[in-house]
């Protein structure tokens, strides 16, 4: 589940049957896909919650990631305490400056670092390249594109640790040479 643009509090603990249009939240909506209690969940992009007049839904999510809470998770739609203690929650951000204090206490933080510049040029030339060329409309015969080429774009043209830019870089080496073709 995406968290990214979450507003409402309620799109976590589900909004109240009086409504119209109400539905479960997210974490239970999830859970009846799944099909199980005993689950694994991920919830990306969690830096980029945000609070406003309806609710903060970082601390929702603080009542969901609690182990001293979260066996009582009572979901507004439901309006019964459901037991979240049996799913594993892992979360993904960009940073850590944006997640609240109190939240960032209940999680477990590992950082990973990015790729490599030996896996990003392997990764570039397994999948990056080869998509790039095949949304310009090019083939291997057009353009192709040297060890040393992929280093220096790399090295020179993107500083991150994912491979983001690096597509992106790729895409507009591919767009000039077929606007030049």
């Amino acid at each position: 589940m995406s968290l990214g643009g979450v507003r409402d509090e309620a799109e976590i603990r589900g909004h109240r049957r009086t409504y119209i249009g109400a539905l479960p939240g997210q974490i239970i909506q999830m859970m009846k896909k799944a099909g199980t209690k005993n689950q694994s969940s991920c919830s990306t992009k969690s830096t980029k919650m945000s609070m406003d007049f309806r609710g903060d839904p970082s601390a929702a999510l603080l009542e969901v990631l609690d182990p001293e809470q979260n066996f009582m998770f009572v979901d507004h739609y439901l309006d019964v305490e459901y037991d979240l203690s049996q799913v594993f929650f892992v979360a993904t951000a960009n940073v850590m400056h944006t997640i609240p204090p109190a939240l960032q206490d209940r999680m477990e933080v590992l950082r990973l670092h990015g790729y490599t510049e030996p896996e990003k040029s392997r990764l570039q030339k397994q999948f990056l390249v080869k998509k790039q060329m095949l949304q310009a409309g090019l083939t291997e015969k057009n353009v192709q594109f040297s060890d040393d080429a992929i280093r220096q774009i790399i090295r020179a043209y993107t500083r991150e640790a994912g491979v983001r830019n690096l597509e992106r870089e790729i895409g507009n080496i591919c767009a000039k040479w077929r606007a030049r073709w």
